[in-house]
């Protein structure tokens, strides 16, 4: 078997049975194009690895600069490889199944204040059609901590107001229901009613919520952009993307005492352990606070 053909079914399997998102695929075979082409060079295919060849490859790739995050995530693709090629009878044992990643400094992501995500908002101009429309952008994305694959995939059969709900399709389509506050769903109505009803609807858009001013879906690109114009007519400076706003919702539910559990629903975590993060964060506010206004610490 040659890495090509392994890859391709990799993919295929990611993709069918997995329901992998696109992007997340890409990041997989990404990894394993570089473990793919070290060993094309040496004739051996994949398999014909052991836990000796990978170590050594790895070694290899360290010497060339890559990261302890970037090792520790091919350590994970490569797992994931040959747990599929076990699993399709390729192989009978896992060669990476004893790897060891680098141990990785917890790296605490950025947030957003309250009173920055109200800055922003309010510097959007709303007298502009599109001004609307990203008011309501900001206030889904902060009232319900969504991915920025989640809303520009947000439909108008998703949004259940009455119960005070959307329907989310997260990762691996798997759905969850997360509840929407009175303000966002306040700032979708009024979109959708004189906004989104004069807009030429393209075929096949005809269901998602926001809209480009052609009647299309926006892409991924064009909420980055969105939310990096506010951000500078705002005066932040702080590196900011839409996942800033993920983050700053679960930072600040934590931070007012929400159930780590009720969060980890709604932000469709798989674990806990990912949700645990936003404790940390709150731990070191409240480090933060003391530090400053304790009169001892003076």
């Amino acid at each position: 078997m040659q890495w090509k053909s392994a890859l391709k079914e990799f993919k295929n399997y990611l993709r069918l049975e997995r329901g992998l998102a696109e992007n997340s695929i890409k990041a997989y075979l990404r990894d394993l194009d570089k473990v793919a082409r070290h060993f094309e060079a040496e004739e051996l295919g994949p398999l014909q690895m052991n836990l000796f060849r990978l170590e050594k490859c790895l070694r290899e790739l360290q010497e060339f600069g890559i990261s302890a995050r970037s090792q520790a995530r091919l350590i994970s693709s490569l797992k994931a490889f040959y747990k599929y090629l076990i699993l399709e009878d390729y192989l009978s044992e896992n060669p990476a199944e004893l790897l060891e990643g680098p141990k990785l400094e917890q790296k605490l992501p950025e947030y957003l204040e309250e009173e920055e995500i109200a800055a922003m908002i309010d510097s959007i101009d709303r007298s502009k059609p599109e001004g609307m429309r990203n008011v309501a952008i900001f206030e889904t994305l902060y009232a319900c901590g969504l991915r920025v694959s989640e809303l520009v995939g947000l439909r108008l059969s998703d949004l259940f107001f009455k119960e005070e709900l959307i329907r989310v399709v997260g990762k691996g389509n798997k759905e969850r229901l997360v509840p929407i506050n009175s303000l966002a769903r306040k700032m979708i109505n009024i979109y959708r009613e004189e906004v989104r009803i004069h807009l030429p609807i393209k075929k096949g858009s005809e269901d998602i919520l926001f809209l480009n001013r052609r009647g299309a879906a926006l892409s991924r690109a064009m909420i980055f952009n969105l939310v990096k114009d506010a951000a500078a007519s705002a005066g932040i400076r702080k590196n900011i993307s839409p996942h800033t706003f993920r983050h700053s919702f679960a930072t600040h539910l934590v931070k007012h005492g929400a159930d780590l559990r009720a969060v980890q629903e709604m932000l469709g975590h798989e674990s806990i352990t990912t949700t645990e993060i936003y404790t940390h964060l709150s731990q070191q506010q409240l480090r933060d606070t003391i530090l400053k206004y304790h009169p001892r610490a003076q």
